[in-house]
């Protein structure tokens, strides 16, 4: 029940309020910039939607998994960027609004390429043909309630009230990494029978694909000449997917308990890499 409760409101709660401090800090003109230069948008899609699965698909062959988890990375590969890659965007002092925008670009374009990834998986390891159908109306309202809402709400405020959104914004945000904090420590309990289960065979695998699309992510916006706060961003936005909606699609979608336990462990997993690379290039970006 208390697992329920948790899943069901306090951290959706707990990710808008992540999201209302975001926005303290956005203006309309940092959402201008992006759609005025698009490239950085571009760059991204290239990254999490054609270089993901591919590095997933190679780190499989590599490590030699097989059937129900092999489909379960593929789900996860196939899934969006989580929202939670917005606030490490901000530690990293990234571009948040490079990351917010493709946040809500990523979640359209999946619904058109994660039936495909997946079938595809279903039919190369698991051997079934299977129509494999995204919950779209759940993804959006999800994104809406949980990001647009209280972005848009933290920057109606700045823009009415900016003294006292910049008055409020370090607070909150600080507020806001206490409760980031508090959201791995919860998908670790939710996740850990899970994780000492299997945390020897696909621990070493969520752990290297994660180090490697946070690496590609930056190294291909580095080869684009993109900006260094740019290019931090699309490294973050690359490796640190929705696992919440991995477990949608195996558990609820596909009905196979087993294809959710690579989600569960990369859902954990990812927080230690991303966290590690945004304090890192946090140093970085201070001294620019």
């Amino acid at each position: 029940m208390q697992g329920d409760l948790a899943a069901t409101l306090l951290l959706p709660a707990t990710l808008a309020f992540i999201m209302f401090s975001l926005g303290l800090g956005l203006t309309v003109s940092d959402f201008a910039r992006i759609l005025r230069q698009p490239r950085a948008l571009l760059v991204g899609v290239v990254c999490h939607f054609v270089l993901l699965p591919l590095a997933c698909y190679a780190l499989i062959q590599l490590a030699g998994i097989t059937g129900a988890f092999a489909v379960g990375f593929m789900i996860l590969a196939a899934c969006p960027t989580g929202s939670t890659s917005n606030l490490l965007t901000y530690l990293a002092r990234g571009d948040v609004a490079l990351a917010l925008s493709f946040t809500a670009v990523a979640s359209v374009v999946t619904i058109f390429t994660l039936p495909f990834i997946v079938s595809w998986a279903l039919v190369h390891f698991a051997g079934t043909e299977q129509v494999v159908q995204v919950p779209a109306g759940h993804m959006m309202a999800s994104v809406f309630v949980m990001m647009g809402l209280p972005v848009g709400l933290g920057m109606a405020l700045r823009a009415r009230r900016p003294a006292l959104a910049l008055k409020l914004e370090p607070t909150l945000t600080k507020v806001a990494t206490g409760l980031f904090v508090m959201i791995v420590a919860v998908a670790v309990m939710k996740n850990w029978p899970l994780m000492q289960a299997h945390v020897a065979t696909l621990a070493p695998l969520a752990l290297g694909l994660n180090l490697t699309m946070l690496a590609c992510g930056f190294a291909v916006a580095w080869l684009a000449r993109l900006p260094r706060r740019q290019a931090v961003t699309l490294g973050i936005e690359t490796a640190v997917q929705n696992a919440t909606l991995a477990l949608v699609i195996a558990s609820t979608v596909l009905h196979n308990d087993a294809m959710a336990v690579p989600g569960a462990v990369y859902g954990v997993v990812m927080y230690s890499g991303g966290l590690l690379f945004a304090l890192v290039m946090r140093r970085f970006n201070h001294h620019q």
